[in-house]
C-alpha cells in the first residue's frame, strides 16, 4: 500500500507541477501579446477593454487551475488510484 501512495503522490506532484507551469506561461504569453499590440491599438478605449479582457483570462484560468488542483488534492487517492490501477490492469494484459 505505501508503493500506491507514493505513485499516487508522484502523479499529483507532477500534475501539480505542469499547471503551474502552464498558468506561469499563459500570464507570459498574455502579457507578452498585450505589451507588443499596445502601439497598434490607437483607441484608448479599446485599450481598455484589452486589458479588461486579457485581465479576465488570466483571472478565470488561474482560479480554475487553482480550483481543480485543490480538488485534486482531496480526491487525489481516488483520481490516481483508478488511473494506477487501470496502468497495471493494462501492463498485465499486455504481458500476458
Amino acid at each position: 500500500m505505501a508503493d500506491l501512495n507514493q505513485r499516487i503522490e508522484a502523479l499529483y506532484q507532477s500534475d501539480k507541477r505542469n499547471a503551474y507551469i502552464l498558468i506561469a506561461l499563459l500570464w507570459i504569453v498574455v502579457l507578452f501579446v498585450i505589451i507588443m499590440s499596445w502601439p497598434y491599438i490607437p483607441d484608448g478605449g479599446v485599450r481598455i477593454v484589452s486589458l479588461i479582457g486579457a485581465a479576465a483570462v488570466l483571472i478565470f484560468n488561474t482560479a480554475a487551475v487553482m480550483a481543480m488542483l485543490k480538488h485534486y488534492a482531496e480526491d487525489k487517492h481516488f483520481i490516481y488510484g483508478m488511473d494506477i490501477k487501470m496502468l497495471d490492469a493494462t501492463k498485465d494484459n499486455q504481458g500476458a
